[in-house]
């Protein structure tokens, strides 16, 4: 509704002071139902709002049944109004209702809602009939009904439906008020009135006393204006132009004759066209004759401009399209004649000057001096109704080159075509206008002769006579009483005329005599009496349909079938006589779920072709194509179903906008139940180490568990990639190993010290003070996560089972930890002191000499020798160390390397006031150690794993290696054990490697659950890990590829289930079942419902929160979602659109945001793991585990078979043959074939079929074939890459290529010429096309590609379900199948990918002349900006042709996309130069084009100068940023053109402005690229450099 309608309330006042007729009136319409009849319009609808308000108060009263008020208006347009002056002057919530908005779709749900929130309810009565049928609403529900305009309640409109079908009929009615001007609609008859009662229920009610009546309501007086007879045109002219038209008649009838017969879409549009012809020829006449010579010249131009455009029909309707333009070409020359005659057409003169030169007719003239009788008042507001609606066009042009009218705002308002009856937006706003005085002279039809009262005219002028008492009296209620004019124009001396006038006039008396007579009577109102309506009722909900509305629910149903371009489903009808008796043939299209029926006897064809769809309806409803409410069941309905009152869900299940939290299930198999008191037996896993750089030695560890693990589980070999090189890291089973309760005490002790030493923290504070973790009573073992890790002897390397724990090195752990627990300097307050029995300590106080062969640790006194690759822990720190070297030139007493501020004199110094220790042998030579460090993902393949740094591929000279850490310390604080480096080393490996194996249990788990209820498949875990991995992982394999296979099979097995098990569904009910189940929100539905969630891994492996039996975290993440459980409930407020959640990161209770889409794409990929495992076999079942049915039974493909026999092919078996040869296939059922080659639109006695169904079978089974073979032969290619080649493959465009390449679409069975010219048209395009690709502005013939998939299904049916046989006979069809080096993206992404390369952004810009839309596509580089253009019938292809375009451009001046690069050398030297680098420094400003890196090939020379037209003194330039608290701001403006593009020439005092900073993680940079990409500025590139501190570690660069 426009804007102009909303700002023209009907009264700003919210009360008024009612008159005493309007008190009367009221008082007795309060008391009975009742019809109002006032003149004046506005009378009726102030006591309809006073009676609103009443019965209002008791609606928001009443706290029983909820009731409401219904106000009916007959047309669209005054729902609005009404709703508008109800909402502006009541307390009642109000609503509007009508079809624009959706309201025939709506179901029961929706209906309730408005019942519950609304008070008073807004429509047309078509849409209460149209719910009352449905049975959504009854009249039990409402408590008031008004109808305005009530007089219609005749015949079969909407009002007399309602009252007489279900108003009457019901158990408890409503108050009804009626509102008229004029109760009478023909002319003179009084017993109208007297059945409008009886429909209504109601009694006429108005003032008795005309008087007082006239007193209260001023009334306005008719006004007659004569003209003269209008003289005939000139006679030489009239002959000349009806010559014209016989002529070009003859023609387009001789070129109708033409046409194919067989081809009927064509010759209807054929016939409208010759209709169109004559009706415009008709208009010029009438205007000649009736209004001179003038109007019927702009009668011709307005034709000219609504001439039919060409789009693709055939050559001959071209043609006729050509002699239709030259025949109003001839017209327009006749009408000029000479160069006089030219210009008085272009200068009109004034008064009877006009009427004597024969410009305008005697009628015209008198219209145009009333228009000068106004004045040049701009005040005026004046409607004028014309009877036809190029009256309406040609006076306002006329009036428009008149210069006495220039102060006329002139339009017109004429029949709408509106589906609904209502205004079209452009009447819309021209009616808006008027309201709002922009337009003060408005021409309509009889349209705007009820309703409307919201606006007061001036004067309302008849320019010809009103047919009916409504037509007369109805404008008269809108003229306002005082200065006005309400003005019937008559022809001098035509009685004819003047009789009807006076008809008029006396039958308004009547009816006004005959109310008021009825109200003095106050006579009983007679019962109305209705017929039994032939009907049927649907038993569960009442929903109902009369033979009368039977019609229209068929032609809906037939308008829901599923349709394409070329062809509209409707029903047809044809008559069979039986005698003096008709009956009438019904035809539905082939897609229906029934072809014919024939009614029963009646005595007209109307009546039989009405009661021929009555039975049409009850069957249609029995075979379950209506649903019980009688609507259509199709993909429409259902989708806008299952969607409504979703309106206000920005995202819902399935979506990537929404995040959800969930939980995490434990690793069942890791659980155990043994202590530290018991002897326990475990089952062994090995696990070996192999480095690719041979002196690289790795020790065994040994995996040991209280459960055993599968098979392909434990089987596994795994790449771990280090710093240079990669270890190979393979695991095998041994036999069960038993341990004392002894060796589980230590074994304990040793993964704990160990793992807390390496991965967390031997001391921690508590309360202030340092602890040693394991000297506390707190344990760190879980019985859910229950294993050891423990070393093997290096003899085992060799050897077979049983295996050699390496007790050596434990036990020296063991010792390791008591010496700690007693001897541990955790404070720097602690005596120095160290107790025990340490070697050490025997003679340190007595010789402090030093002995160069012996080292004395903490522990212990050692050789030298012996020190090497041993590992320590610092008893000041609790950090281990491995040992790598003596330095003998620094000791305890050498200066401190990282003294910065001369604290500390020596290291001995330094240990003194850090640690409070005193050392007792300064003299000894410190020892170099490489400190342990955290672990890492190994899992991760890092480009150029193994390769030296310096060889890697794109790595400048600039770059530098990081350093590793070492560092000094005095041998005394170190403890000794007997482990080796070679042991330490592995233990980084095992974080990764328990990772993958822990994730091979949960996905073993998972298959167990799965085998349990769906049945064994030999799937192994590591394919449901794939299944279960996103990509968000970052490992070598993710769920993608999985995902685009189940996508294909889950969309196969549904479509095979349902077309077999719904045989009556058309194509459409088929898409909208498979669409429910396999759409990503039941996806949701279903994977939440077996919990997947649980198992789904989200998030990269994060080896600092993973931790081993026995290690304490320290880096905790407390849960914060106030839930107790690792189970999180669905409910909304685990849900969340927020942007800047942390995804797949768990808290300690194992919960973590999801997007919500990965729970969908997880149940395709274990449908597809199970595919590629088990086959379709395996993948149903795991489906039915699931929750979707798509199991086939043999007896139900025999039963498509049997159905498909039926089929009649005699007349096409030699074209089936020929066709067969093609396809290498021959069919054993032929009738399938000859279905799958049927169009729709297709004539033939008793072909109730088409190709639809097929095609919609044949859709997913070339789908699940062509991603199946791609999925097997190109394993290599990631999974965007793979998707790529899919849809390039499986797309309409292919297959209609395919079809035309193997010749198989002359085979196609159809009888549409449009669909003829459209497929040669395509023909003739592909017939020398070189490539495989087609341009984007060429599109394939629909039909084409679904000709393709329909003999696809058919192959499938007639070949019982074997998917072999089916590719066996299309491969060869297809071929050649797109491969990697063969795929051309679209133009538009390839430009998009390579600007993303070249850091460039585009603009883009859409324009639409017609049916053609334009492209413009703009693109800054550093030294020229590239514009594109391109055409094309949508969008889509338009940017299409633009990016081609400027692809070509780009080609041309030699850059190329990185793709094309790395195919044409691998081995080419991609390190870029150093002066091609672009560096952003804090205290540098931003320049227009900085220079960046780039993955493109360019031969230009020079890039990154500034635009030609721009000195480098005028580039813009943003200033430096003051850094305050709100965020960084300027205050400069901006001369940026409307496009956003780069202005040509540069001012310095153009500078952009900068929008408020975000100071988050990320947001400078967004905002600097959003800087960027609004001038079209390149992306900048960043040139980074580390630095780091040094303590008392020393950086070397290995």
């Amino acid at each position: 509704m426009s804007s102009e309608l909303d700002a023209a309330p009907m009264d700003t006042e919210p009360t008024f002071i009612p008159t005493d007729y309007q008190l009367r009136v009221y008082d007795v319409a309060m008391k009975r139902n009742s019809i109002a009849v006032a003149e004046n319009g506005d009378e009726n609808h102030k006591i309809a709002l006073m009676m609103i308000r009443e019965i209002g108060k008791s609606l928001k009263n009443n706290d029983g049944d909820k009731r409401v008020i219904a106000f009916l208006v007959p047309t669209v347009h005054l729902v609005h109004e009404q709703y508008t002056e109800l909402k502006s002057k009541t307390e009642l919530d109000v609503g509007e209702y009508y079809g624009a908005l959706g309201v025939d779709d709506w179901n029961n749900e929706n209906w309730e809602k408005e019942i519950n929130e609304q008070d008073v309810m807004v429509m047309t009565p078509q849409i209460l009939l149209d719910a009352l049928r449905k049975a959504y609403l009854s009249f039990e529900v409402f408590c008031f009904v008004v109808l305005d305009e009530c007089h219609r309640a005749t015949g079969n409109h909407p009002y007399a439906k309602l009252m007489k079908d279900f108003y009457l009929n019901s158990p408890r009615r409503p108050k009804i008020f009626g509102m008229t001007a004029s109760p009478l609609i023909k002319k003179g008859s009084t017993e109208q009135l007297r059945v409008l009662e009886r429909v209504l229920d109601s009694q006429v009610y108005t003032v008795e006393d005309r008087v007082e009546l006239e007193e209260q309501i001023p009334f306005v007086e008719t006004k007659y204006k004569f003209y003269d007879p209008i003289q005939p045109p000139d006679l030489e002219m009239k002959e000349k132009l009806e010559s014209t038209w016989a002529k070009f008649d003859a023609v387009l009838l001789g070129l109708r004759k033409l046409l194919p017969s067989q081809f009927k879409d064509t010759d209807d549009k054929y016939k409208a066209l010759l209709d169109r012809f004559a009706n415009d020829h008709t208009k010029i006449m009438f205007c000649l004759d009736n209004l001179g010579v003038l109007c019927a010249y702009e009668a011709v131009k307005v034709c000219m401009e609504n001439v039919p455009k060409v789009h693709e029909e055939c050559d001959l309707y071209k043609e006729s399209l050509g002699h239709y333009e030259l025949f109003l070409q001839e017209l327009l020359s006749i009408i000029e004649g000479s160069q006089d005659n030219k210009k008085l057409l272009k200068v009109v003169t004034s008064g009877s000057d006009a009427l004597a030169a024969g410009q305008i007719s005697s009628k015209l003239q008198e219209l145009l001096e009333i228009f000068r009788s106004f004045g040049e008042d701009t005040e005026v507001l004046c409607l004028v109704f014309v009877e036809q609606i190029i009256v309406a066009e040609v006076i306002g042009r006329v009036m428009k080159k008149i210069t006495d009218f220039y102060h006329f705002n002139i339009s017109y308002i004429t029949q709408s075509n509106s589906s609904d009856g209502g205004f079209l937006p452009k009447e819309l706003e021209v009616l808006g206008s008027f309201r709002g005085g922009k337009v003060n002279l408005l021409f309509s039809t009889d349209m705007l002769e009820e309703g409307s009262h919201v606006v007061k005219y001036s004067s309302v002028i008849h320019f010809d006579l009103p047919k009916t008492v409504g037509s007369y009296i109805q404008p008269k209620r809108r003229v306002c009483p005082k200065n006005s004019q309400y003005i019937v124009m008559i022809e001098r001396r035509n009685t004819k005329q003047m009789d009807h006038m006076l008809h008029l006039t006396r039958s308004e008396s009547s009816m006004m005599h005959t109310a008021v007579k009825r109200v003095s009577n106050d006579s009983q109102l007679k019962a109305c009496s209705t017929n039994e309506v032939l009907s049927y009722v649907v038993d569960s909900t009442q929903a109902s349909v009369t033979a009368n509305s039977s019609i229209s629910l068929v032609q809906r149903y037939c308008d829901k079938l599923p349709r394409d371009n070329n062809m509209t489903p409707k029903p047809n009808f044809e008559s069979v006589m039986e005698g003096d008796q008709y009956r009438c043939k019904l035809i539905l299209p082939p897609n229906a779920a029934f072809h014919t029926t024939i009614g029963p006897a009646a005595s007209n064809f109307h009546v039989s072709k009405q009661l021929v769809c009555l039975d049409a309806c009850k069957k249609l409803h029995q075979m379950g194509a209506l649903s019980d409410h009688l609507l259509p069941l199709n993909k429409e309905s259902s989708q806008k179903d299952s969607t409504m009152n979703k309106k206000a869900l920005t995202s819902g299940a399935g979506t990537t906008r929404r995040k959800e939290l969930h939980g995490s299930i434990g690793i069942h198999i890791l659980s155990g139940t043994w202590g530290e008191l018991e002897d326990v037996t475990l089952y062994a896993y090995k696990m070996d180490f192999s480095c690719n750089i041979a002196e690289q030695k790795y020790s065994s560890f040994a995996l040991l568990l209280e459960r055993k693990l599968d098979d392909d589980v434990w089987n596994i070999e795994v790449d771990l990639y280090l710093r240079k090189k990669f270890v190979k890291a393979s695991v095998s089973s041994c036999d069960q190993i038993h341990l004392d309760a002894q060796q589980v005490v230590k074994a304990k002790c040793f993964q704990e010290l160990i793992f807390n030493g390496l991965f967390g923290k031997l001391f921690f504070k508590s309360s202030g003070l340092r602890q040693f973790l394991l000297q506390t009573e707190e344990s760190y073992w879980d019985s859910s996560n229950m294993y050891l890790l423990l070393p093997l002897e290096s003899e085992d390397m060799a050897t077979d089972p049983p295996l050699k724990i390496n007790w050596t090195g434990i036990d020296s752990c063991v010792s390791t930890v008591e010496f700690l627990k007693k001897n541990a300097r955790l404070n720097p307050q602690q005596s120095e002191t160290i107790d025990g029995n340490s070697s050490a300590r025997l003679s340190d106080t007595v010789n402090n000499k030093y002995n160069s062969d012996i080292i004395h640790l903490a522990d212990r006194s050692t050789s030298a020798d012996s020190l090497k690759e041993m590992v320590v822990v610092a008893i000041h720190t609790g950090k281990i160390y491995s040992i790598l070297d003596i330095v003998e030139n620094i000791s305890a007493e050498s200066p401190f390397e990282a003294n910065t501020d001369g604290s500390y004199s020596s290291y001995a110094d330094y240990f003194l006031k850090k640690y409070g220790i005193t050392l007792k042998h300064p003299q000894q030579p410190l020892l170099l150690l490489k400190q342990s460090h955290n672990s890492h993902n190994l899992l991760v393949d890092f480009p150029n794993a193994g390769v030296p740094l310096s060889k890697k591929r794109g790595v400048g000279k600039n770059v530098v290696e990081k350093p590793l850490y070492r560092a000094h310390i005095p041998p005394e604080l170190l403890v000794g054990t007997d482990i080796t480096t070679y042991i330490l080393k592995s233990f980084y490996l095992l974080p990764s490697i328990m990772h993958r194996l822990e994730s091979l249990m949960l996905a073993s788990q998972l298959k167990e659950e799965i085998s349990h209820h769906a049945g064994y498949c030999n799937i192994s875990s590591s394919l449901i890990l794939e299944a279960l991995t996103t990509q968000r992982c970052h490992e070598s394999f993710s769920m993608e590829r999985l995902e685009l296979l189940g996508d294909s099979v889950l969309k196969y097995a549904v479509s095979c289930h349902f077309y077999l098990k719904n045989p009556k569904d058309h194509e459409g009910q088929l898409s909208s079942s498979r669409s429910r189940i396999i759409c990503n929100s039941t996806l949701h539905k279903l994977g939440t419902d077996c919990k997947l969630q649980e198992y789904v891994q989200d998030c990269a492996f994060d080896t600092r929160r993973w931790t081993a039996p026995g290690q304490r975290s320290i880096w905790p993440s407390p849960c914060t979602h106030g839930l107790d459980t690792r189970e999180v409930p669905l409910e909304s407020r685990f849900f969340s659109e927020d942007i800047k959640l942390m995804l797949g990161k768990t808290c300690d209770r194992g919960h973590r945001w999801m997007v919500s889409k990965t729970i969908s794409d997880c149940v395709e990929a274990l449908i597809g793991a199970y595919h590629v495992a088990g086959g379709l076999t395996a993948a149903v079942r795991l489906m039915k585990w699931i929750g979707i049915e798509a199991e086939v039974e043999p007896s139900l493909i025999d039963d498509a078979i049997k159905a498909a026999s039926l089929h009649c092919y005699a007349p096409k078996a030699k074209d089936i043959d020929i066709l067969e040869s093609k396809l290498g296939y021959n069919f054993s059922t032929k009738g399938l074939l000859l279905e799958a080659i049927t169009h729709e639109s297709e004539p033939g006695e008793g072909v109730g079929y088409c190709y639809q169904r097929l095609e919609f079978l044949g859709d997913a089974v070339l789908d699940i074939l062509i991603t199946c073979h791609l999925y097997e032969n190109h394993r290599d290619v990631d999974p965007g890459e793979l998707t790529d080649l899919r849809s390039a493959s499986v797309n309409n465009d292919n297959f209609a290529l395919a079809s035309v390449r193997r010749n198989l679409h002359p085979h196609l069975q159809h009888s549409s010429l449009y669909l003829e010219h459209q497929i040669s048209a395509f023909v003739k395009s592909v017939s020398g096309m070189s490539t495989t690709t087609l341009a984007p502005d060429t599109q394939g013939p629909k039909v084409l590609g679904d000709l393709v998939e329909s003999i696809a299904g058919a192959v499938l049916i007639d070949s019982k379900i074997n998917l072999d046989v089916v590719w066996k006979v299309f491969k060869p069809i297809l071929s050649p199948i797109v491969t990697p080096d063969k795929l051309d993206l679209p133009p538009s992404r390839e430009l998009t990918e390579l600007c993303d390369s070249l850091g460039y952004f585009i603009k883009e810009r859409f324009t639409k002349e017609g049916d053609v839309v334009h492209a413009e596509l703009k693109l800054q580089l550093k030294d020229v900006l590239l514009d594109g253009q391109g055409s094309g019938p949508n969008n889509k292809a338009a940017k299409g042709m633009a990016a081609l375009q400027l692809l070509e451009e780009l080609k041309a001046r030699g850059i190329k996309s990185s793709k094309r690069r790395i195919l044409e050398s691998d081995d080419a030297d991609h390190s870029l130069p150093d002066d091609n680098t672009c560096s952003l420094r804090q205290s540098e400003t931003f320049g227009s084009a900085p220079k960046r890196h780039k993955s493109i090939k360019s031969e230009q020379e020079g890039d990154g100068d500034v635009s030609k037209e721009c000195s480098k003194t005028e580039i813009p330039v943003v200033p430096p940023i003051e850094m305050k608290k709100e965020g960084p701001r300027t205050s400069i403006k901006s001369e940026q053109d409307r496009d956003g593009d780069v202005s040509k020439e540069c001012s310095k005092t153009d500078i952009p402005v900068v929008p408020p900073i975000e100071m988050k993680k990320g947001g400078p940079r967004t905002s600097l690229y959003s800087l960027c990409k609004r001038l079209q500025w390149p992306l900048p590139a960043f040139d980074t450099k580390e630095q780091k501190s040094r303590f008392i570690y020393i950086y070397t660069c290995i």
